[in-house]
């Protein structure tokens, strides 16, 4: 319901006094960085992008969950794609120019959540891998005793 609203002697009730203002997402950031680090972390199931200053601090981050993506299609390249489209915008308000990116993980968006990024004109500098590799993987399970 709200608070009622009390009008005093000499006021008029206006509508325009009921209507809050939204905040207003500003087009420049008082951070500008020229260049940062964008981390891909693709999943058979998902995919994450975070963008990263030079030192590895967090600007900016984003799944293919929190874009509406459900089920099964949070794993597909398109999905990946508007992903890296939403991030490079988010770029452009804190001036970066060009990133090294970083892949880990074997699903399907890797690429594609790279190609969204650069159709917004960001500049890549290093495409590097760092998908965790098993050395020899866990223990099998003993055989079943007759």
């Amino acid at each position: 319901m709200g608070k009622k609203r009390i009008i005093k002697e000499g006021e008029e009730a206006t509508t325009t006094e009921a209507v809050v203002a939204a905040p207003v997402a500003s087009t420049s950031s008082k951070k500008h960085f020229d260049s940062g680090i964008l981390y891909v972390e693709s999943t058979y199931n998902n995919t994450k992008l975070v963008l990263t200053d030079p030192k590895g601090n967090t600007l900016a981050w984003s799944t293919s969950g929190a874009l509406g993506f459900k089920g099964a299609k949070k794993g597909t390249p398109f999905a990946a794609a508007k992903i890296g489209e939403k991030i490079a915008e988010k770029a452009a308000i804190f001036g970066i120019k060009e990133v090294k990116v970083i892949v880990k993980g074997v699903g399907s968006g890797r690429e594609s959540a790279i190609r969204g990024f650069i159709s917004k004109g960001v500049n890549l500098t290093t495409i590097q891998d760092m998908t965790p590799v098993p050395h020899n993987g866990p223990k099998p399970p003993k055989p079943r005793r007759a």
